[in-house]
């Protein structure tokens, strides 16, 4: 049986994902603190899926390859990867978010890559508010440095989250970080597509994790002000969108971004009450 290894597995929509993929995949759950991977183990476990668990620091690069080795052991193979692993802006200084967000995601992708076989997949997390920041204000020309030179990259993001104020300073770290994850997908699907495998991101909205709930009165819940679905998102949600990327289906499903956002940004583009159904009565005709 092929495994799949899941970051920042042991709850929210990683820990859901894995109940999803479990099906058909040993589960890897990669996360910090012991007691709550074997907890998620536990979880799994009692619903008859072949789960085991360790713990990896995504921002640490051999922490990366040790769990990618230690995975597949005695020949098994690591099909699929989902990096869910990440922070919210109430998570953490701006630099720590950078760190988590996007040095993360390309240690994952760095270490997967020279793995990867005809077939796999690598999907990434990245966010709704990694599409909500003007193109003029995402430091593009920067982020090739977070493969070149990291600590020069977290740099100038956080100087550029620093334009805002401090008070926002995090939650436009944030934004970046997973505008980066958005790019950096996109530019990993060549790389990866050399060896037969694919790489999608994943952008949710607003979701009801402990992530989530953090961020709910720091305009999480606001974005329903304006979203087509007028509610939170549940990690079950989230996790089959993460599980059909990560699956053998979408064969052909590479090198782009699915927006998961109860239809938030449709909203911010029409307006939620726009609607070409809302025409009088009397202007629709049954034709005899």
């Amino acid at each position: 049986m092929n495994t799949a290894v899941i970051t920042g597995g042991a709850g929210g929509m990683g820990l859901a994902t894995a109940r999803l993929l479990g099906r058909d995949h040993r589960i890897v759950i990669a996360d910090l603190g012991q007691d709550r991977i074997d907890a998620a183990v536990d979880q799994l476990t009692a619903l008859g899926i072949t789960a085991s668990g360790i713990e990896c620091d995504v921002t640490d690069e051999q922490s990366v390859l040790d769990l990618l080795r230690n995975a597949a052991p005695d020949g098994h193979r690591v099909r699929a990867v989902v990096h869910t692993a990440g922070v919210s802006p109430q998570m953490g200084q701006p630099a720590k978010i950078v760190e988590i967000n996007s040095i993360g995601t390309v240690n994952v992708a760095r270490c997967f890559h020279p793995l990867a076989q005809d077939g796999d997949a690598l999907v990434n997390v990245a966010s709704f508010a990694g599409h909500a920041l003007p193109a003029i204000l995402v430091p593009s020309r920067s982020f090739p440095w977070a493969e070149t030179d990291p600590a020069r990259f977290v740099k100038a993001i956080v100087r550029r989250a620093g334009i805002v104020g401090r008070r926002r300073h995090s939650g436009f770290a944030y934004a970046i970080s997973k505008a980066f994850v958005i790019w950096y997908s996109a530019r990993l699907a060549a790389p990866f597509g050399a060896r037969g495998a694919r790489v999608v991101s994943v952008s949710p909205g607003s979701f009801d994790t402990a992530m989530g709930r953090l961020e709910a009165d720091h305009g999480a819940a606001d974005l329903l002000k304006v979203a087509a679905l007028d509610r939170f998102g549940s990690a079950d949600e989230i996790a089959a969108v993460l599980a059909f990327c990560a699956g053998r289906a979408p064969g052909y499903l590479t090198g782009t971004d699915i927006l998961v956002d109860g239809g938030t940004r449709a909203g911010q583009r029409t307006g939620r009450r726009h609607s070409i159904l809302s025409r009088p009565k009397h202007g629709l005709r049954q034709s005899t």
